[in-house]
């Protein structure tokens, strides 16, 4: 009997069918719950406990613990959690994959998948069509789940028995019988497979069935499982290559723990498999034949159903007390373990505060996109702390002598300002139409869109900003001079300016959170803006006419209180957007938002 190239197609097809189940199960569940598995990683990771808790918990949901890494990644290249944190999240993360192995040795073989497959696809389908995204995306995770197992089925109908092919059984039998050097190549087999199709589970599923064909003996099995523990360290270090420093000695910290994992392994690889493989036959599940686990198939030979439960159930047991004991070893030097990375990893060269540069968002971490936008809302903050220190630095230049070297270098200041404002702008949105190509839930397309009018309205402070300070240079050309009376105006005008932004800066910080109150506080002070700003213009025209100061005084004067208004404006359109977000999200089951728009000139008005 021969096999042919439709037959290796059709193998091929069953793993990426597999695979694609695994990343729709994933990232349904994602969806579902991505505030919420956010909320518990940078709430429950405050202690090592809580973290290797976390990591397990997370990684056991997701089923995928390159997607849970990941996640850490994207944590601490957001400055939400320390390296310590991540760490413990990590070592959780390699326990939770157990999780995994375990649920493929109970329901891929041990029982007929289409007697849950079958129901489940009965109950998903229909809430694809429900109107609430939440429903829809459980029906993605379910529809993921089924997916997932009959890709596995589909596998093992496909990988041939070795009994029909002898002469390849007697090629595969030279490098499964050179002792630790088979060793070697078969873990170095597992690296590879998992670093290319990026996925642990995949590849304990994979060797699974292969051995249970009898195309490997359940020791190299073993090697090849530890293999994909290493390999599976690839997906975050990818993803952090153009990420912050935090961010790479989080993964670097993944791959040096599988490394000293897999050294200790190597040492006792040969007793610790037969230690598991007398440890499943010992167990009460009714196969008691310490060899089922090294039966080879011969030619003519027949696999059995007791050959397939025990390589299951060994192969699981070999990779859960695996990572048991390699968390027990490395838990006495986690100090050690974080000190190490911290060697390893240099950190970046600091830049000028008046430099560009971006310190949490990179594309290499896009491919999460729901976890990517913690990120970014850091990112955003940051810009909006530069714009704040931008009407810092108007304010400094209003009260400069006109001309001189200190006026001179805070307008250059200024302009260097604007310009990494707009850097700034075009980075950020970048980044965000990036994440919004990739599969986020209804509430996350909601908070990315509101994001990027965010990042445009910021830029337009910088913008306006600028403009106060060309028109107090074009002051200084035409020797203007204001008055007490103009100076004490001005300043108050940046007071009110200055407690708007503290206002916008609060709400940006704590966005999530953010309260009716305080949108009505921000509000409020427009309103004050606004009605200051005709107050001087009306007084404006009278004082020129008591000739208390000169016309172009009075001309220059306005142009700096308009523009200091316009600026209010851009503040409010900031919290225009977050109050459109949180009305949004407050919708009813019709899609009515069940709060009243809190800015009635926001209509009138128009964004500016």
């Amino acid at each position: 009997m021969s096999y042919s190239f439709l037959d290796f197609l059709k193998l091929l097809g069953a793993v990426g069918l597999f695979l694609y189940g695994m990343k729709v199960m994933s990232e349904g569940l994602q969806k579902a719950a991505g505030n919420r598995l956010r909320s518990i990683l940078s709430t429950m990771t405050r202690n090592r406990a809580m973290g290797l808790l976390t990591g397990m918990v997370i990684t056991a949901l997701i089923q995928s613990s390159s997607a849970s890494t990941l996640m850490v990644v994207s944590f601490v290249n957001a400055g939400l959690m320390t390296l310590a944190e991540s760490i413990a999240v990590i070592l959780g993360a390699n326990m939770g994959s157990t999780f995994t192995t375990w649920l493929v040795a109970f329901f891929g073989f041990s029982i007929d998948t289409s007697l849950f497959t079958l129901p489940l696809l009965a109950i998903a389908v229909p809430l694809l069509f429900a109107k609430k995204s939440r429903y829809k995306n459980i029906a993605e995770f379910l529809i993921g789940f089924v997916v997932l197992f009959m890709g596995l089925a589909a596998i093992s109908a496909n990988v041939p028995n070795l009994s029909k092919f002898p002469d390849i059984f007697q090629a595969l039998q030279q490098y499964t019988s050179m002792g630790f050097w088979s060793m070697l190549i078969f873990f170095a087999v597992g690296v590879l497979i998992t670093a290319v199709i990026q996925s642990s589970a995949a590849t304990f599923s994979i060797v699974l069935i292969f051995a249970i064909k009898g195309w490997i003996p359940y020791d190299m099995a073993c090697a090849m499982v530890l293999g994909s523990n290493v390999g599976t360290t690839i997906t975050p270090l990818l993803a952090s290559l153009r990420a912050n420093v935090a961010a790479k000695k989080a993964a670097v910290s993944h791959l040096l723990y599988n490394l000293v994992s897999a050294a200790w392994m190597f040492v006792v690889f040969f007793l610790f498999v037969k230690a598991t493989a007398w440890i499943t036959t010992a167990l009460p599940f009714g196969w008691n034949d310490p060899n089922l686990l090294y039966t080879t198939v011969h030619s003519g030979g027949q696999s059995t159903p007791v050959l397939v439960a025990s390589m299951s159930w060994g192969l699981t047991i070999y990779h859960t007390l695996y990572n048991v004991v390699s968390l027990l070893l490395i838990l006495p030097f986690f100090n050690l373990l974080t000190k190490t990375v911290d060697k390893m990893v240099k950190g970046e060269t600091e830049t000028s505060e008046d430099e560009f540069q971006l310190k949490f968002i990179s594309a290499g971490l896009v491919s999460n996109s729901e976890l990517n936008i913690l990120a970014a809302q850091r990112e955003i903050i940051i810009f909006a702390q530069k714009t704040e220190e931008m009407l810092g630095m108007v304010k400094t230049l209003i009260h400069a002598k006109a001309g001189s070297g200190a006026f001179n270098d805070m307008r250059s200041r200024i302009e260097k300002y604007e310009e990494m404002s707009d850097h700034m702008e075009y980075e950020i949105a970048k980044f965000l139409n990036e994440v919004m190509d990739g599969r986020l839930s209804h509430e996350a397309k909601l908070r990315v869109t509101t994001m990027l009018n965010i990042v445009s309205e910021l830029e337009s402070i910088g913008d306006s900003c600028n403009n106060l300070a060309r028109t107090l240079q074009r002051k200084s050309e035409a020797k203007a001079h204001f008055t007490e009376y103009n100076y004490k105006q001005i300043d108050t005008m940046f007071q009110y300016l200055s407690e708007a932004m503290s206002n916008m800066l609060a709400v940006l910080c704590d966005v999530e959170n953010v309260t009716v109150d305080d949108l009505t506080r921000s509000y409020n002070k427009e309103q004050q803006i606004n009605e200051f700003r005709n107050k001087c213009r009306d007084e404006n025209i009278e004082n020129i006419n008591e000739k208390l100061y000169p016309y172009s005084a009075g001309v220059f004067y306005m142009d700096v209180i308009c523009e200091a208004e316009k600026l209010g404006d851009y503040i409010v359109n900031v919290i225009d957007s977050v109050e459109e977000q949180m009305r949004r999200s407050l919708e009813d089951d019709a899609g009515r938002p069940v709060i009243a728009e809190l800015n009635p000139q926001k209509s009138a008005r128009g964004k500016i």
